[in-house]
């Protein structure tokens, strides 16, 4: 694991107190990545200590990481206090999770609440906490899910850091305003927000993983001897799009956490390269030995998915694969979502690379290196 700023030594044993790291959303697509990098020997800032927080209990995919974990539904605030008032060690808070209700209204009320149950009893209770780094995205620059692709509505791309709010409900306001009155509790605390585009990374618990869905909707093409049909838009299709490895947002949150040069800001993330889909689709199909069946049209995943849970069923019992049901697995919503409209890029980190972050990805290989994890762990075969 390379780290990619100057600030990134391990800290010297006996040269402070022990960090210790509290991931609200471990099971989720970032929050996975932080409780496998937080814990190595050459992280900096470590010797991290991690406590890692979600709401069902513990998978075995998780399991390997050497984390205390805690099951824990945080929309309730008693259960909330009970679990998480004894964590008077943590020193760095990361809160990487979120729940998807019907209406951005909803979202503001249940993801808001959810973060203030959070901050309510980490902050007074850890008398060491020195950082609350909270991962948003590029919904803040484009509006709510149900207005998406509303050029209207939407920044003009690139995106950048600076730009004002839209004038339109956006739950990723409600927790940047519930973090900034959080931090005035308590003097030297210190913030970060990090907002990544679409994320190439492994977890069958994540509500927006694209790659995830990709890699099932291949396998059920694979099983039902049908091509592997491109479903969404020729802009998506023609057009450049950009990703977010689930690790390098993990670095750029551990960076922030612990980098004087990175306090108090928000950060865009994203690997740094453009890619086309109608190459990696050949990628794809390579990865899952299924016939490329290119663009075709539109087409949605929603409907196109809706009846084959018993097609995933039998192919977790052919194939041998972790016991998983395909409405976990496939987040089609969010496929239709992404592929359904143009992307729209930001500024490729410059404002963190200003700050002292310099790392990046390859789109192509991280890509494959994730196909190749979801396969190790027997999710996809």
């Amino acid at each position: 694991m390379s780290w990619w700023w100057a600030g990134a030594a391990k800290k010297k044993l006996g040269e402070d107190d022990q960090s210790v790291a509290l991931i609200i959303g471990v099971t989720g697509i970032v929050g996975n990545s932080l409780a496998e990098i937080l814990p190595l020997s050459d992280t900096p800032g470590g010797p991290w200590k991690v406590y890692g927080v979600a709401r069902r209990p513990r998978p075995d995919w998780n399991a390997d990481h050497p984390i205390e974990y805690i099951q824990c539904d945080i929309s309730d605030p008693e259960q909330t206090l009970t679990k998480l008032s004894n964590l008077n060690d943590v020193t760095h808070l990361f809160y990487v999770t979120w729940a998807n209700k019907e209406t951005e209204k909803q979202n503001c009320e249940v993801n808001g609440k959810m973060f203030k149950n959070v901050l309510d009893v980490v902050i007074p209770n850890c008398g060491n906490l020195q950082h609350v780094s909270l991962q948003t995205g590029q919904k803040h620059y484009q509006g709510p899910f149900e207005m998406y692709g509303e050029k209207k509505v939407a920044h003009d791309p690139p995106f950048h850091e600076d730009l004002p709010r839209l004038d339109a409900p956006n739950f990723y306001y409600t927790l940047e305003d519930i973090l900034f009155e959080g931090v005035k509790q308590k003097q030297a605390l210190t913030w970060s927000v990090h907002r990544p585009g679409t994320i190439f990374g492994f977890s069958p618990y994540s509500m927006m993983n694209l790659l995830g869905s990709l890699c099932v909707y291949a396998t059920i093409c694979k099983h039902e001897g049908v091509p592997f049909k491109f479903p969404g838009t020729k802009e998506a299709w023609e057009n450049y799009s950009h990703s977010s490895d689930a690790d390098l947002i993990a670095q750029q949150h551990i960076w922030a956490a612990v980098d004087p040069n990175a306090k108090n800001e928000a950060f865009n993330i994203s690997n740094g390269d453009v890619f086309k889909w109608k190459h990696f689709w050949n990628v794809l199909s390579e990865q899952f030995e299924v016939d490329n069946g290119g663009f075709v049209g539109k087409m949605s995943m929603v409907e196109m998915m809706k009846d084959k849970a018993a097609v995933w069923d039998e192919i977790v019992r052919e194939k041998g694969l972790v016991v998983t049901k395909l409405k976990d697995v496939g987040v089609w919503w969010f496929v239709d979502l992404v592929l359904g409209g143009e992307c729209m890029l930001d500024t490729m980190n410059n404002k963190s690379k200003e700050h002292g972050f310099f790392g990046f990805r390859n789109s192509k290989s991280s890509l494959i290196s994730w196909i190749h994890k979801m396969k190790g762990y027997k999710i996809v075969p």
